[in-house]
Protein backbone atom coordinates (compact mmCIF):
# COMPACT_ATOMS: atom_id res chain seq x y z
CA UNK A 1 0.00 0.00 0.00
CA UNK A 2 1.30 3.05 -0.74
CA UNK A 3 1.97 6.17 2.25
CA UNK A 4 0.64 9.26 2.09
CA UNK A 5 3.08 11.67 1.36
CA UNK A 6 3.77 14.62 3.55
CA UNK A 7 3.64 17.52 1.08
CA UNK A 8 1.33 18.74 -1.24
CA UNK A 9 2.35 18.15 -4.67
CA UNK A 10 0.94 21.87 -5.21
CA UNK A 11 3.62 23.52 -3.15
CA UNK A 12 1.47 25.12 -1.10
CA UNK A 13 2.89 23.15 2.33
CA UNK A 14 6.41 23.00 0.59
CA UNK A 15 9.26 24.72 2.75
CA UNK A 16 11.70 24.53 0.45
CA UNK A 17 9.52 27.86 -1.44
CA UNK A 18 11.46 30.87 0.25
CA UNK A 19 9.93 33.78 -1.73
CA UNK A 20 12.25 35.34 -3.61
CA UNK A 21 14.37 35.31 -0.22
CA UNK A 22 18.38 35.17 -0.11
CA UNK A 23 18.77 31.30 0.65
CA UNK A 24 19.99 30.35 4.10
CA UNK A 25 23.86 30.57 4.67
CA UNK A 26 24.11 27.00 5.32
CA UNK A 27 27.39 25.54 7.90
CA UNK A 28 26.89 29.64 9.24
CA UNK A 29 29.73 30.31 6.74
CA UNK A 30 31.14 33.94 6.69
CA UNK A 31 32.52 35.05 3.42
CA UNK A 32 33.63 38.48 4.60
CA UNK A 33 32.14 41.42 2.97
CA UNK A 34 30.43 41.32 -0.97
CA UNK A 35 32.30 42.26 -3.57
CA UNK A 36 31.36 42.42 -7.50
CA UNK A 37 29.24 39.93 -8.93
CA UNK A 38 27.99 38.96 -5.00
CA UNK A 39 26.66 42.55 -4.56
CA UNK A 40 22.85 42.01 -4.90
CA UNK A 41 21.38 44.94 -3.78
CA UNK A 42 18.91 46.45 -6.63
CA UNK A 43 20.80 50.31 -5.73
CA UNK A 44 23.78 50.90 -3.95
CA UNK A 45 25.61 54.22 -3.08
CA UNK A 46 29.27 54.05 -4.38
CA UNK A 47 32.37 55.87 -3.71
CA UNK A 48 34.96 56.13 -6.25
CA UNK A 49 38.33 54.76 -5.88
CA UNK A 50 39.71 58.97 -4.69
CA UNK A 51 36.57 58.50 -1.89
CA UNK A 52 34.71 60.64 -4.22
CA UNK A 53 30.53 60.21 -3.82
CA UNK A 54 29.86 58.37 -7.22
CA UNK A 55 25.78 58.55 -6.97
CA UNK A 56 23.39 55.80 -6.47
CA UNK A 57 23.28 53.09 -9.49
CA UNK A 58 22.93 49.64 -9.82
CA UNK A 59 25.79 47.44 -9.04
CA UNK A 60 26.03 46.23 -12.37
CA UNK A 61 26.66 49.94 -13.39
CA UNK A 62 29.24 50.46 -10.58
CA UNK A 63 31.28 47.25 -11.58
CA UNK A 64 31.46 47.98 -14.76
CA UNK A 65 32.93 51.48 -14.17
CA UNK A 66 35.53 49.08 -11.41
CA UNK A 67 36.32 46.91 -14.35
CA UNK A 68 37.51 49.64 -16.28
CA UNK A 69 39.92 51.17 -13.75
CA UNK A 70 41.55 47.51 -13.32
CA UNK A 71 39.65 47.50 -9.83
CA UNK A 72 37.36 45.57 -7.62
CA UNK A 73 33.35 46.43 -5.95
CA UNK A 74 33.39 46.47 -2.36
CA UNK A 75 30.38 46.59 -0.01
CA UNK A 76 31.46 48.74 2.81
CA UNK A 77 28.09 49.40 4.56
CA UNK A 78 25.73 47.15 4.17
CA UNK A 79 23.33 48.41 6.70
CA UNK A 80 22.96 51.42 5.12
CA UNK A 81 19.97 52.45 3.02
CA UNK A 82 21.33 51.77 0.06
CA UNK A 83 24.24 49.88 0.89
CA UNK A 84 27.13 52.01 0.24
CA UNK A 85 29.86 50.34 -1.90
CA UNK A 86 33.61 51.50 -3.05
CA UNK A 87 35.50 50.81 -6.51
CA UNK A 88 39.16 49.81 -4.76
CA UNK A 89 42.19 47.60 -5.39
CA UNK A 90 40.85 44.24 -2.93
CA UNK A 91 44.18 42.76 -3.07
CA UNK A 92 45.31 46.09 -1.21
CA UNK A 93 42.33 46.81 0.65
CA UNK A 94 42.74 42.95 2.38
CA UNK A 95 47.00 43.97 2.64
CA UNK A 96 46.05 47.13 4.53
CA UNK A 97 43.27 45.29 6.94
CA UNK A 98 45.65 42.62 7.96
CA UNK A 99 48.34 45.40 8.84
CA UNK A 100 45.98 47.09 10.79
CA UNK A 101 44.61 43.90 12.93
CA UNK A 102 48.99 42.73 13.33
CA UNK A 103 49.16 46.01 14.89
CA UNK A 104 46.00 45.88 17.04
CA UNK A 105 47.37 42.62 18.70
CA UNK A 106 49.19 43.14 21.58
CA UNK A 107 52.34 41.15 22.71
CA UNK A 108 52.93 38.82 25.52
CA UNK A 109 54.43 40.72 28.50
CA UNK A 110 58.00 38.99 29.20
CA UNK A 111 59.34 37.96 32.41
CA UNK A 112 63.17 39.82 33.42
CA UNK A 113 65.01 38.89 36.11
CA UNK A 114 67.49 40.60 38.19
CA UNK A 115 69.38 39.18 41.03
CA UNK A 116 70.85 40.42 44.20
CA UNK A 117 73.36 39.90 46.85
CA UNK A 118 72.31 40.39 50.49
CA UNK A 119 75.76 42.24 50.85
CA UNK A 120 75.52 43.93 47.56
CA UNK A 121 78.02 47.18 46.73
CA UNK A 122 76.65 49.97 45.77
CA UNK A 123 77.99 50.48 42.13
CA UNK A 124 76.38 46.45 41.31
CA UNK A 125 72.99 48.20 43.08
CA UNK A 126 72.90 50.81 40.27
CA UNK A 127 74.18 48.18 37.70
CA UNK A 128 71.14 46.50 38.81
CA UNK A 129 68.40 49.03 39.01
CA UNK A 130 69.23 50.49 35.92
CA UNK A 131 69.11 47.02 33.92
CA UNK A 132 65.47 46.82 35.61
CA UNK A 133 64.55 50.24 34.60
CA UNK A 134 65.34 49.28 31.16
CA UNK A 135 63.14 45.69 31.23
CA UNK A 136 59.84 47.86 32.85
CA UNK A 137 60.56 50.93 30.33
CA UNK A 138 60.12 47.98 27.67
CA UNK A 139 56.88 46.68 28.86
CA UNK A 140 58.31 43.86 30.56
CA UNK A 141 57.27 42.57 34.11
CA UNK A 142 60.27 42.19 36.10
CA UNK A 143 61.08 39.55 38.61
CA UNK A 144 63.63 40.47 41.58
CA UNK A 145 65.61 37.71 43.30
CA UNK A 146 67.94 37.88 45.88
CA UNK A 147 69.46 34.53 46.87
CA UNK A 148 71.38 33.43 49.96
CA UNK A 149 74.17 31.10 50.56
CA UNK A 150 75.66 29.51 53.73
CA UNK A 151 75.06 31.59 56.67
CA UNK A 152 73.70 34.47 54.91
CA UNK A 153 70.67 33.08 55.89
CA UNK A 154 71.46 35.14 59.20
CA UNK A 155 70.78 38.17 57.24
CA UNK A 156 67.54 37.99 56.29
CA UNK A 157 66.29 41.27 57.35
CA UNK A 158 68.85 43.06 55.43
CA UNK A 159 68.69 40.51 52.54
CA UNK A 160 64.52 42.41 52.35
CA UNK A 161 65.81 45.66 53.14
CA UNK A 162 67.92 45.42 49.66
CA UNK A 163 64.69 43.74 47.78
CA UNK A 164 62.71 46.55 49.21
CA UNK A 165 65.56 49.16 48.35
CA UNK A 166 65.14 48.60 44.68
CA UNK A 167 61.34 48.39 44.37
CA UNK A 168 61.63 51.62 45.73
CA UNK A 169 64.18 52.70 43.65
CA UNK A 170 61.64 51.59 40.58
CA UNK A 171 58.63 53.29 41.92
CA UNK A 172 58.47 56.00 39.32
CA UNK A 173 58.28 52.85 36.24
CA UNK A 174 56.68 49.71 38.01
CA UNK A 175 54.62 48.45 40.86
CA UNK A 176 55.07 45.15 43.00
CA UNK A 177 52.41 42.73 42.32
CA UNK A 178 52.59 41.39 45.73
CA UNK A 179 54.79 41.40 48.74
CA UNK A 180 58.45 40.29 49.08
CA UNK A 181 58.25 36.25 50.03
CA UNK A 182 60.62 34.06 51.32
CA UNK A 183 61.16 30.99 49.23
CA UNK A 184 63.86 28.22 50.65
CA UNK A 185 67.17 30.71 50.33
CA UNK A 186 65.74 32.99 47.64
CA UNK A 187 63.70 36.31 48.17
CA UNK A 188 61.61 37.31 45.49
CA UNK A 189 59.28 39.52 43.93
CA UNK A 190 57.53 40.46 41.06
CA UNK A 191 57.24 43.87 39.53
CA UNK A 192 54.36 45.09 36.56
CA UNK A 193 55.07 48.19 34.54
CA UNK A 194 53.02 51.23 34.66
CA UNK A 195 50.99 52.15 31.43
CA UNK A 196 52.94 53.16 28.76
CA UNK A 197 52.07 57.17 28.50
CA UNK A 198 53.57 57.10 32.06
CA UNK A 199 56.88 55.09 31.61
CA UNK A 200 60.76 57.55 31.66
CA UNK A 201 63.91 56.47 32.57
CA UNK A 202 64.83 58.15 35.83
CA UNK A 203 68.63 56.23 35.72
CA UNK A 204 69.12 54.93 32.67
CA UNK A 205 69.81 57.63 29.61
CA UNK A 206 70.31 55.43 26.74
CA UNK A 207 66.98 53.52 26.21
CA UNK A 208 68.16 51.44 23.03
CA UNK A 209 71.02 49.87 24.77
CA UNK A 210 70.41 46.49 25.76
CA UNK A 211 70.04 45.86 29.84
CA UNK A 212 71.41 42.33 31.28
CA UNK A 213 68.94 39.90 32.24
CA UNK A 214 70.50 37.66 34.91
CA UNK A 215 67.52 34.74 34.45
CA UNK A 216 69.82 32.48 33.04
CA UNK A 217 72.08 32.72 35.58
CA UNK A 218 72.93 29.80 38.28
Amino acid sequence: MTKNRPYSFNGANNNNNNSGKRPPNKGGRNFGPRRNERIRAPRIRVIGPDGSMLGIMPPAEALAMARRAGLDLLEVSPNAEPPVCRILDYGKYMYEESKKQKSHKVAPMKVKEVKLRPMIEQNDFMTKTRNAEKFLFQGNKLKITLMMRGREMEFKDKAFDAVKRLIEELKHIGHADSEPKLMGRNISVTLSPVPQNQRKLKYSKDADEIPEDDSQEG
